[in-house]
């Protein structure tokens, strides 16, 4: 069978905070790191290559940043997920579509930098960051994945302890965060007005389209309303953060009817 490779165009709302153990600069004495069937492709287009979960892949191209994700959010941008096998194509014709969707004049390459800030600007989780193994759909405030016959039925793993907690309450929750001054970011701890420690941080980063700060984390169930006032520890500092709904910017996916 022919390996397969996949890319994805994204339609303004796709996924800089990655993890440091996840997304770093290539070294001198560089790591033997996957290569997709683009590699070659995105250098020659001025991809910057970093190591990201054992792959190489860009971080950003000759556009910088923000001008890269807000060209997302009005146009479109092509990102390489061949790494995920989502759309799949032969390897031999990986760089010809990739080729022909550029000839489009609104389609312009992105990186994993623009694709995270998109995704947080939608309020999407990244695995390992915002939810885990160890996280239910509940406590992640994705009630919304269970449908009403499998609520009933409860026929999916997990069931014995998501569905009481539907009924209920959980101790936890995932909140979206809107603060001013320096950026959120994972792993920052999370306050209450009397400076008490109550949660962390999960995601966060400068919002390009919004000119704000926004971020992720998870709050126990009583700070979890909108408009709540809370503190947030960045850099040995507290400021002032306000929980947020989400998605943070209007989202205005296609659905295929």
């Amino acid at each position: 069978m022919q390996r397969a490779v996949s890319v994805v165009a994204c339609l303004g709302f796709r996924l800089q905070a990655f993890p440091p153990a996840l997304c770093r600069p290539l070294s001198c004495a560089q790591e033997v790191l996957r290569r997709t069937p683009l590699y070659d492709f995105h250098l020659a287009h001025g991809g910057k290559m970093v190591a990201f979960a054992g792959w190489s892949l860009p971080v950003q191209y000759r556009d910088s940043h923000t001008d890269s994700h807000l060209h997302t959010r009005q146009h479109c941008s092509l990102f390489d997920v061949s790494h995920m096998l989502q759309i799949s194509v032969p390897v031999a014709g990986a760089v010809h579509l990739a080729t022909a969707l550029l000839k489009n004049p609104e389609v312009k390459l992105a990186g994993l930098a623009a694709r995270d800030s998109l995704r947080l600007e939608a309020g999407l989780c990244l695995y390992g960051n915002d939810i885990n193994e160890h996280t239910t759909p509940v406590e992640g405030s994705l009630s919304w994945t269970l449908g009403k016959r499998r609520r009933a039925a409860m026929d999916f793993p997990g069931a014995k302890v998501i569905v009481p907690q539907l009924k209920g309450k959980v101790q936890r929750r995932r909140v979206g965060l809107m603060c001013e001054g320096a950026p959120m970011r994972a792993h920052s701890p999370i306050l209450n007005m009397e400076g008490i420690n109550i949660g962390t941080v999960t995601s966060g980063c400068p919002s390009p389209s919004l000119k704000k700060n926004v971020a992720m984390g998870y709050v126990p169930c009583e700070y979890s309303r909108p408009g709540t006032m809370l503190l947030v520890e960045v850099r040995r500092k507290q400021q002032m953060a306000v929980v947020s709904k989400m998605p943070f910017v209007p989202t205005k996916y296609y659905t295929l009817k």
